[in-house]
């Protein structure tokens, strides 16, 4: 059974970081790229980041390029989310995913359908 376990989040000012992390079990954790997701109140689950199975492609969504930053460490199964100079806006329920297809050529997906296992989430507030 595939297990996700997100932590690192909280409570923070504006301007801010966090670094989440999550932890994978239960597969070939360096055959799959991971994506992270995030879903604030009473909004849709966007898209925020991705790394390629390899760690060598990262993709992130406009709005946090230059302030996110995705990252693995394959021999510990574990993916991160380095997030600096955090804005209210980044309010948010963060999940981390796999990717469904090993080995995936080009980029790691955007969409939440072409992601197959996913965590329980880490909250994170942003404070004005």
């Amino acid at each position: 059974q595939v297990l996700l376990v997100e932590s690192g989040g909280g409570l923070v000012q504006a301007g801010g970081s966090l670094r989440l992390s999550c932890a994978a079990s239960g597969l070939t954790f360096s055959s799959y790229g991971m994506g992270w997701f995030r879903q604030g109140p009473g909004k849709e689950r966007e898209w925020v980041a991705a790394i390629s199975w390899s760690g060598v492609t990262t993709n992130y969504r406009e709005s946090v390029k230059g302030r996110f930053t995705i990252s693995r460490d394959n021999a510990k199964n574990m993916v991160y989310l380095q997030i600096d100079s955090l804005k209210p806006e980044d309010t948010a329920v963060y999940y981390c995913a796999t990717d469904r297809r090993p080995y995936r050529v080009g980029t790691v997906p955007q969409l939440a359908y072409e992601y197959d296992y996913w965590g329980q989430g880490t909250q994170v507030t942003v404070s004005s």
